[in-house]
């Protein structure tokens, strides 16, 4: 194995490290307000049946994506600092985009419903007991496969 093999893994484990780091902090703590989780996914598909705009919650959505990717680039600007990890602009910008893209996309939320009662287990998605909530779960599921290819954009590209 080569140097810049090993360079590039040893890149791509600091990278994936600093975006599941980064998302837990940015998804749980600093990165959105009360009012953006409680409103992000809105409307429910029956409000929209009923006639509110499919487009009501966009923003809330918008801006905790944006307080979260804040939270992303300042994470990866420490990782690429402290640790002098060898990125492109490309490659952040290519990364960065997919993650901005996927997270605003999956906190609608009906694409994680969507996908359980099309391609998942259905019950999956009503679960809420023992501590288990499967939208829940299956949202962090996305994220983390999402950021996976932003990890693989960021250190290849």
């Amino acid at each position: 194995m080569t140097i810049k093999k090993v360079a590039m893994l040893a890149t791509f484990g600091a990278v994936w490290a600093v975006l599941a780091v980064g998302h837990n902090l940015a998804d749980h703590v600093i990165g959105q307000t009360d009012h953006q989780a409680a409103s992000k996914a809105a409307p429910s598909a029956t409000e929209v049946a009923n006639g509110v705009s499919p487009r009501r919650g966009w923003g809330a959505c918008l801006g905790h994506v944006a307080q979260y990717h804040l939270v992303m680039t300042a994470m990866l600007a420490l990782g690429w600092t402290v640790l002098q990890l060898q990125m492109s602009w490309t490659g952040l910008a290519a990364g960065l985009a997919v993650s901005v893209v996927t997270h605003a996309f999956f906190d609608r939320r009906w694409p994680v419903r969507w996908l359980l009662e099309h391609i998942g287990p259905k019950g999956f998605a009503e679960l809420k007991a023992a501590g288990m909530n499967g939208m829940y779960l299956t949202d962090q599921a996305l994220h983390q496969t999402a950021l996976l290819v932003s990890a693989l954009l960021i250190t290849s590209l």
